[in-house]
């Protein structure tokens, strides 16, 4: 089974993606091929800043190496060093319906929030269709907001294989929606977008002042808590500390005499040695920015090798060899 996961160059990684994304993702290293795909090319449809896309990107390679992408096992690129997957782009899009992209819940919401549309937002699921279709990718594990763009890449293959002949492996939808839903500093989701993430590789006392200013109510100490399997940094222990300890933190809150401050403490201890690991591997990564050039070359290397052979049974297909 190959899997294939987009990884947007968009910023510091939180808790959040580690745990609802992440995590899952590089799971799947045990189960079969995986490709792991820095879609710079998407990031143009948002960003036009190229010397952030190039920190972004670089940043990107690093965390998720850090994260534990197993080399061994797995490939790791950016985008746009497979030009193969704008040559698809292409094809597919002569295939594409209007009406097709046109319903794109992705494109309208961003529409509708302002956004300035263009043909790249338009164009948007063609080409994670290509990146997705290049690769011989047989699973495609993605949140709730981008199935419809597994959905669409779905339709493009089928077309495709019905007007040109069998050429396309169709990918299969997995769900991530559910897998962890991570709250952030305020109780909501978290995300960059409502300012409440706890980041994986930020700054110690930053990090600590994030944790302690974690909103709490107004009961005191001693006040017994029944509630305590919906408190914000119990939630939080409970993924990054050992499950006996969370249990237990919890039981005391539950208990009364265990105060917020105390909570928050703690909790930013197991945090910060849950992810010790992963910012000693970072800095190591960091301090020798050759080999992470290197790691991204071999890489995209192979993924043309795989790339190449795709194109080259759509080309024969559709008469372009």
């Amino acid at each position: 089974m190959r899997t294939l996961t987009g990884i947007q160059p968009s910023g510091s990684l939180h808790i959040g993606n580690y745990f609802g994304a992440i995590k899952p993702a590089l799971a799947a290293q045990s189960e079969g091929d995986c490709f792991f795909v820095i879609v710079d090319y998407h990031s143009m449809t948002s960003l036009t800043d190229g010397p952030r896309r190039r920190a972004n990107t670089r940043e990107a390679a690093l965390d998720w190496l850090a994260c534990g992408i197993d080399l061994e096992r797995s490939v790791f690129w950016k985008q746009s060093a497979v030009p193969e997957v704008c040559e698809l782009t292409w094809i597919l899009g002569t295939l594409a319906p209007m009406g097709l992209l046109e319903r794109a819940h992705s494109y309208k919401d961003k529409v509708a929030r302002g956004i300035s549309p263009h043909f790249g937002l338009f164009a948007y699921p063609v080409l994670m269709a290509a990146d997705i279709l290049a690769f011989d990718a047989e699973r495609v594990p993605v949140g709730k907001d981008q199935k419809q763009h597994v959905e669409m890449t779905r339709d493009l293959a089928a077309k495709f294989n019905q007007t040109y002949g069998q050429t396309f492996v169709i990918p299969e939808y997995e769900s991530r929606y559910g897998v962890a839903t991570v709250p952030g500093l305020d109780g909501q989701k978290m995300s960059k977008s409502y300012g409440n993430t706890l980041e994986i590789f930020g700054e110690e006392k930053l990090m600590r002042q994030k944790i302690m200013s974690i909103v709490m109510d107004s009961r005191t100490r001693e006040e017994p808590k029944p509630d305590a399997d919906q408190n914000t940094a119990i939630q939080l222990f409970r993924l990054v500390a050992p499950e006996a300890v969370a249990a237990d933190y919890e039981a005391r809150l539950r208990a009364g005499g265990l105060g917020y401050g105390d909570l928050k403490k703690a909790l930013f201890e197991h945090y910060w040695e849950f992810f010790a690991p992963f910012r000693k591997k970072r800095a190591e990564l960091a301090a020798d920015p050759a080999y992470v050039d290197h790691v991204l070359a071999e890489g995209a290397a192979r993924a043309r090798e795989v790339a190449s052979s795709v194109m080259k049974r759509v080309r024969n297909a559709t008469g372009l060899d």
